[in-house]
């Protein structure tokens, strides 16, 4: 990949499609980590105005600190960055106190406060959105967002445009590099930050994403599953198991059609 040819072409295409929408520019959440950091950099490339928001909750101290590192840094390099830091934790803590005291186990508790995390903040990014004629540019990679739907449904899901979802992670990775995002970043463990401790995306996904990237490419080669190691063979099996999983993500919501012979009189 031309990380240069690329990055420009990305920054020309979200120019053009903010130009299109009639919008003033972009929003994006900033988390410390290496997609949100190298799609801000893509949305302050277009000229157009950016919002960076830092919306922690609960957040570890290394997270914050990245992300304010990040931000700095890019704020220094384009006069049409800003930023805001919205500390949610508050916000998130009345909202489940006003939740009804559900019975649950451990794990689904905590996947559902992660998520309802997750949601707080789209909702904290499109009020921000609104209040500037911006939109809300989502940060999500191709293994995420196509592969294995690591991602929460109307959370970091729900985004107006997308410009590094067709990119791999080890291609975003790529282009940060080349555009000169922060080494701690750079070297960072990839975390979503939802839980409140340090487990990285791979404890959640069981695998890399480099295997998860070559076990995408590897079901669609169509090539034979004969001769495979232990390793790979393991990758192929927890992709498809979280794929599978996260159709309802990845699909269009389905629609009840009512037939036909149901509208007659």
């Amino acid at each position: 990949m031309n990380e240069s040819l690329t990055a420009d072409f990305i920054a020309n295409w979200l120019k053009l499609y903010c130009n299109q929408s009639g919008m003033q520019g972009f929003v994006v959440g900033v988390s410390g980590g290496i997609d949100s950091a190298v799609t801000s950099t893509l949305c302050a490339l277009t000229g157009k105005d950016v919002l960076l928001l830092e919306l922690p909750i609960h957040q570890a101290a290394s997270q914050v600190s990245r992300a304010r590192d990040h931000i700095e840094w890019l704020k220094g390099l384009h006069s049409n960055v800003q930023s805001f830091s919205i500390d949610l934790t508050f916000s998130f803590e009345s909202l489940k106190s006003s939740f009804p005291d559900l019975e649950a186990n451990d794990n689904t508790r905590q996947l559902a406060e992660a998520n309802t995390r997750a949601r707080l903040r789209m909702t904290t990014l499109y009020y921000v959105a609104g209040m500037n004629r911006m939109l809300v540019a989502g940060t999500g990679n191709k293994i995420e967002d196509f592969g294995v739907g690591f991602y929460t449904k109307y959370g970091d899901g729900g985004v107006d445009i997308s410009p590094i979802a067709d990119l791999m992670k080890s291609e975003v990775f790529a282009i940060g590099k080349f555009l000169g995002v922060c080494e701690s970043i750079l070297t960072a463990a990839p975390t979503d930050g939802l839980w409140g401790d340090d487990r990285t995306d791979e404890d959640q996904l069981g695998a890399s994403y480099n295997d998860l990237e070559w076990a995408m490419h590897f079901i669609a080669s169509g090539a034979s599953e004969i001769g495979l190691n232990s390793a790979q063979s393991t990758a192929l099996s927890i992709f498809r198991k979280l794929n599978a999983a996260n159709q309802h993500k990845m699909l269009p919501i389905p629609v009840c059609i009512i037939p036909d012979d149901l509208r007659r009189d």
